[in-house]
């Protein structure tokens, strides 16, 4: 399925399992090659970033998962997808590594509850460092953990 025709039905799922309201314009999603994650998103240091939504109706995609056909990659938009419903909520500062931390932990949770929900899938995402340098909680289960960059649970 191509991304217009899935992506309100991935907005569906990110609105219905985060309890954000349903925005009234869907965001951009763009596929981008890794250097482009590697530079906008890890200051140009090698990552393991695949995903990343920029606070201005952008959601980016690594090109990797531009067929969108497995679990991980339609996960992978729902988790973008709970930034954008989070950036639109208004309830969060986006300079703020605290807020930053709660904002990724929600967006883990929902990413895990679709795929146990719709994808009836075990294969959980586990969070990655992040700029804010939460070391700390980067080996909790992905309902407590902080990160910007996605990762497989196998990698």
């Amino acid at each position: 399925m191509d991304m217009p025709t899935l992506l309100p039905i991935l907005l569906s799922w990110a609105v219905t399992l985060s309890g954000y309201d349903a925005p009234t314009v869907m965001p951009e999603v763009r596929y981008e090659p890794h250097d482009f994650f590697v530079q906008h998103v890890c200051g140009g240091k090698e990552c393991n970033a695949v995903g990343w939504y920029n606070d201005q109706d952008i959601v980016y995609i690594d090109q990797k998962y531009a067929q969108g056909e497995d679990s991980f990659a339609t996960s992978l938009v729902v988790h973008e997808l709970t930034h954008y419903l989070q950036h639109h909520s208004g309830h969060f500062d986006s300079q703020s590594c605290p807020d930053s931390l709660k904002r990724e932990r929600e967006a883990y949770r929902v990413q895990n509850d679709y795929l146990l929900m719709a994808q009836s899938s075990i294969d959980l995402i586990r969070p990655a460092p992040t700029a804010c340098n939460y070391s700390d909680v980067a080996a909790v289960n992905p309902y407590t953990a902080h990160a910007n960059a996605e990762t497989r649970a196998s990698e």
